[in-house]
């Protein structure tokens, strides 16, 4: 019997291919389930493409709880460096079994597999495979079904060269913590199992975007609870936070999954060589009274924004045009860090493309920035799956306000003058209709999630296209997930 051989269940093990550079890459190895024993041996092994390997041995010492009070549950990060730029690497993680008798032999038992490309030293010319990201956000696992991982996946091994993804960023809500009654337990112990309880389910059925490409994710308040750090919320199934000693432990766990399994940056910063710049920006875990994000972390995106020699890319967990909500906080709700940080943006003529999701809807949007030249191409995908039941009153269908940006009616910035916004109805995500008596009650915007593409132009600039595909629709020969727009988006970004 071969170590691939062993018949047994290995749903409940997990792999990330995490943060990907052009020379590393970071892979997350575990369990986020109560039930499996930790392994005293197990590796984490890279393939290139002509069959050489390289190996991290994993040992007991190497495990570490990704929850600080719950002694279940475990995982660990290998590193690999010195890896070779633009080329494509599959991952196994595999445990030891010892023999047991003449029935099974000492041999390595197979858990997850993964595939990743390795940053590339720049944009490719038009022609050739552009370089792709994967952009989702808002997923509730209860009528999911596997259809999310099933339509990535789909896409990434085989769909065409043109948007197959490279690489992923999740935007937020990648878990809801305070869906549920049982998110009214006083009990921390209860709190603590039902949030690790729910990133173990989630992450199973995210599994196969989470082990194709480099990964990166943003929280936005679900990862906590809703409209998070604030707790002035009506909501019934969150009065229990009103109590310090509930908020503290919720807070707690809720930050441990953030850190130790999402591994979400506060601030990052990387480049495609000289033509792109991107910076993801957690701007929901610090946020204070009247601060998006601390002075500290705001500093490196203002200079980030100020410094771009290229078209830049900001990530950010919530939409920039935007108007005011009086109910939840959105980034306009922290004027004068959201005044800042769109001065910032503008400052160098560059186009910047802001990728977000939360709000439930898909859209692509764009807008002149400020009155330096460039322009914000705002594309947002938001649910990967619709919330249901009671909690499936929160959908929405595509909006095309504010008409100007920033919105005159809640902001002035000296010196600039506001835009009229371009909606264009072609790049809104569609919706469907609900039934009151079904899972989902009301009109909802489609489960989907977005690939947006660069490549360089031989004449100078770099070509974006943008797709939206539905999760819950596959056509063709390959099945592959249906295309939501009717055309591409293009755009030349300077």
């Amino acid at each position: 019997m071969s170590h691939d051989e062993l018949i047994t269940s290995t749903a409940q093990w997990t792999l990330v291919i995490h943060r990907v550079t052009d020379t590393t890459a970071e892979i997350f190895v575990g369990t986020l389930f109560p039930t499996l024993k930790m392994p005293a041996r197990a590796r984490v092994r890279l393939t290139l493409p002509d069959g050489r390997t390289r190996t991290r041995q994993i040992f007991k010492r190497n495990w570490r709880r990704p929850f600080r009070k719950l002694n279940q549950r475990f995982y660990t990060v290998c590193r690999f460096e010195n890896l070779i730029p633009g080329t494509r690497y599959s991952v196994m993680f595999s445990r030891r079994i010892e023999a047991l008798g003449d029935v099974v032999p000492e041999s390595w038992q197979k858990l997850k597999t993964g595939t990743f490309d390795t940053l590339p030293p720049r944009l490719p010319l038009k022609g050739k495979k552009p370089f792709t990201i994967g952009l989702g956000s808002c997923f509730y696992n209860h009528r999911d079904g596997g259809q999310a991982a099933a339509s990535y996946k789909a896409l990434y091994t085989r769909g065409s060269d043109a948007v197959r993804p490279d690489i992923t960023f999740l935007t937020g809500d990648q878990v809801y913590l305070d869906i549920g009654f049982d998110s009214l337990s006083l009990l921390p112990h209860e709190i603590r199992q039902r949030i690790a309880n729910d990133y173990a389910l989630h992450w199973q059925a995210l599994g196969s975007i989470l082990n194709r490409g480099g990964t990166w994710m943003l929280p936005d308040d679900h990862e906590y609870w809703n409209d998070f750090p604030f707790y002035d919320s009506l909501i019934p199934t969150l009065l229990a936070l009103k109590l310090p000693w509930v908020r503290k432990n919720w807070k707690s766990a809720a930050r441990d999954g953030v850190k130790n399994i999402q591994r979400s940056p506060q601030v990052e910063i990387l480049s495609i060589g000289k033509d792109l710049s991107i910076c993801l920006a957690d701007l929901r875990s610090f946020r204070e009274k009247k601060r998006m994000i601390s002075k500290q972390a705001f500093a490196p995106i203002v200079n980030w924004a100020t410094s771009l020699k290229s078209p830049g890319i900001l990530v950010s967990p919530q939409p920039l045009i935007v108007e005011k909500n009086s109910s939840e906080r959105n980034l306009l709700s922290f004027e004068a860090q959201y005044t800042e940080l769109l001065r910032a943006l503008a400052h160098s003529g560059h186009d910047i493309v802001l990728l977000s999701g939360d709000v439930h809807f898909g859209r692509i949007a764009t807008v002149p920035l400020g009155n330096n030249g460039g322009r914000l191409i705002e594309v947002i995908a938001s649910p990967m799956s619709n919330l249901t039941g009671l909690n499936g009153v929160a959908t929405s269908g595509p909006k095309s306000r504010p008409k100007k940006f920033p919105d005159p009616k809640a902001l002035k910035i000296e010196g600039w003058d506001p835009a009229t916004v371009t909606y264009d109805s072609a790049f809104n995500v569609t919706t469907k209709k609900g039934r009151v008596l079904s899972a989902y009650p009301k009109k909802r915007t489609r489960d989907h999630f977005m690939t947006i593409s660069f490549c360089r132009l031989r004449s100078g600039g770099i070509q974006l296209n943008a797709n939206a595909w539905q999760i819950r629709a596959r056509s063709g020969s390959k099945n592959l997930p249906v295309k939501d727009f009717k055309k591409t988006f293009t755009f030349t970004l300077t």
